[in-house]
């Protein structure tokens, strides 16, 4: 019963996620469907860890792009 519930809420919120991905916020939705989806599944386990690994990336790339726009804003004045 646990596992039909588990893999029914995460298929719901992947899919929820994937269709809503113009709106900011969703890939929440899609990494919480992959989350209960990697319990029992090993292929959305890979999956999982590679969306995490993007987004770390990118959390990285929009860090060092907003810290070299503000030295440079306080280097102009």
């Amino acid at each position: 019963m646990k596992k039909t519930i588990r893999l029914s809420l995460g298929a719901i919120l992947f899919l929820t996620g994937i269709v809503l991905t113009l709106l900011p916020g969703s890939i929440l939705l899609v990494i919480g469907g992959l989350m209960l989806l990697s319990y029992d599944w090993p292929r959305a386990r890979s999956w999982l860890r590679f969306f995490q690994n993007q987004m770390t990336s990118s959390a990285r790339r929009l860090d060092r792009l907003l810290l070299n726009r503000r030295l440079r804003k306080s280097r102009a004045r």
